[in-house]
């Protein structure tokens, strides 16, 4: 798996160095690919780029399923979660008559899902607006972001599909948004590429041109080394000696499975060892 599961319920994910535009949307696209639905997409500071959208999305059919709203005030932006019940509304009667007067639809990929009612709701940069706007105090602004997020819970609720929010800053005015999260993604950018980590994911591999996969990190490496290890019948050594090694790091097991006691120096602990030839 290269990307995470979205569950049900608001998941935030803070990106590290930059917008996080890409992955972003990578997360909205993956999800409508493994599950039936439209997603609702609340903008701010122009995260529902088109551009981007269409170079990565595999199907220009996935894009008709995205739904977009932009806030461009903190007003906007509260008018428009607030607006969300009546365009899901709208949504499902334009799609149940296409679907009427079209016959039998295509058959659902998820049978916990169904084409008309929303598959996710998107609203990233969830703070821009309220932090701001001008003519706004920053305790309204608090009570505003507040009131959006709270809104946004009760959907993720009402309609049991997952809510993804992203923020601008992560400070004190923002504090309350990773609280009241229900799951947390952190991606990182790397030389290899974006590294996402959460409750129970983390990006090991990267794909290469050539469909194979590749990466650097020392846990995947632990874990591919330990499976080895199981698959060859060797027994792991413990991480550190239950008591000291006088003038040691810890102990090593010999080609005929002699633990011994290991130096700062192999090449000490091999001429040393017994039954080698050495002294």
């Amino acid at each position: 798996m290269l990307l995470p599961q979205l569950d049900d319920g608001i998941t935030l994910l803070d990106v590290e160095g930059g917008r996080g535009v890409p992955i972003l949307q990578s997360l909205v696209l993956d999800h409508l690919l493994l599950h039936d639905g439209p997603a609702f997409w609340v903008d701010a500071n122009g995260h529902a780029t088109t551009t981007t959208l269409a170079q990565i999305a595999p199907s220009q059919r996935l894009l008709n399923r995205i739904h977009v709203a932009r806030g461009f005030t903190a007003y906007q932006h509260y008018g428009a979660v607030c607006d969300l019940p009546t365009a899901v509304n709208k949504s499902i009667q334009t799609s149940t008559a296409d679907a009427g007067a079209a016959g039998r639809g295509a058959p659902s990929r998820d049978e916990n899902t169904s084409p008309h009612t929303p598959a996710l709701i998107v609203a990233p940069a969830v703070d821009a607006q309220y932090r701001a706007d001008d003519t706004l105090g920053e305790t309204h602004a608090k009570t505003l972001q507040a009131r959006t997020f709270a809104r946004l819970a009760t959907y993720a609720e009402g309609y049991d599909i997952p809510v993804l929010v992203t923020r601008n800053e992560r400070n004190e005015f923002t504090e309350p948004v990773g609280t009241a999260a229900d799951h947390h993604l952190e991606c990182e950018q790397t030389r290899m590429g974006p590294r996402v980590v959460g409750e129970d994911f983390e990006t090991l591999v990267y794909p290469v041109d050539d469909g194979a996969y590749y990466q650097t990190t020392f846990a995947y490496w632990r874990q591919l080394l330990a499976a080895r290890a199981t698959q060859v019948g060797v027994e792991p050594t413990t991480s550190t000696p239950s008591t000291p090694t006088p003038e040691g790091v810890g102990t090593g097991v010999t080609a005929d499975g002699e633990t011994v006691a290991a130096t700062a120096d192999p090449l000490l602990d091999a001429w040393t060892a017994t039954g080698t030839g050495g002294r």
